[in-house]
């Protein structure tokens, strides 16, 4: 299976993509990003016979053969994202909704959906977040503009023969305790010290809304693998549970 990241700079993305490296059934994985690969992230040993990395600067364009390398692929993780702390509306919608929503249609121009087996689609795993709202009605921001990517993906991976979306909507996550240069530069001093305080507390109180990384990496994988195929969206209590059924 051949699956593109996006966002493998960020938690989500970097913990999915380190799962991805160690899953067998994936054979080349595709890094979509805005800048280079850091170099302070610790990766399995066969990251670089596995990867290809793309810089990719305008996430609202891509040319005609970017495209058509794209759509030889099986599936696509999207976790690229941002905190909604200081950034205005358009500029969150622009990265939240507008990107995926470009990468998708240059997908489908570029033919990623056709002459697929039925049951074997082009997956685009979309990473959204707990109470994200479709109807678009909710008071916090962040949450409208989420639930827009998810409508808007969902109706055009519907609307083409051999694609099809899924969205995880995570709780809490945070970077694995084991990767200390993760929490250097993913988190800033007071977020990590916030980190620290809240985990026990998520737990003891809503555990359900907590997620580990390894678990948030290998339920992402096997979304995209086609493990849940009419699942159109996991709640971070189903993804819990799927990771647990993964184990088992």
């Amino acid at each position: 299976m051949k699956l593109i990241i996006t966002g493998a700079t960020g938690v989500a993305g970097l913990g999915i993509y380190r799962s991805a490296l160690l899953d067998p059934q994936i054979t080349a994985i595709t890094l979509l990003l805005r800048r280079e690969f850091p170099s302070w992230a610790v990766l399995p040993p066969n990251s670089a016979e596995k990867t290809t990395t793309v810089v990719h600067k305008d996430f609202t364009s891509y040319s005609a053969d970017l495209a058509a390398a794209l759509a030889q692929h099986d599936a696509c993780v999207w976790a690229q994202g941002k905190s909604v702390r200081g950034i205005s509306e358009p500029e969150y919608m622009l990265l939240t909704h507008d990107y995926p929503l470009a990468a998708l249609r240059a997908l489908r121009d570029a033919g990623v959906g056709k002459g697929r087996d039925p049951a074997k689609p082009f997956r685009f795993v979309y990473i959204s977040g707990n109470s994200a709202d479709p109807t678009e009605k909710s008071i916090q921001m962040w949450a409208r503009v989420k639930g827009r990517a998810e409508k808007d993906i969902l109706a055009l991976c519907a609307s083409e023969p051999g694609m099809r979306a899924h969205i995880l909507r995570p709780g809490y996550f945070r970077p694995p305790r084991e990767y200390p240069a993760d929490w250097q530069h993913q988190r800033s001093t007071a977020e990590s010290i916030l980190d620290r305080l809240a985990t026990p507390v998520f737990n003891l109180l809503v555990p359900s809304l907590v997620l580990p990384m390894n678990e948030f990496g290998t339920v992402a994988l096997e979304v995209a693998k086609g493990r849940w195929p009419d699942v159109d969206r996991f709640e971070n209590k189903a993804m819990r549970e799927a990771a647990k059924e993964v184990e088992s």
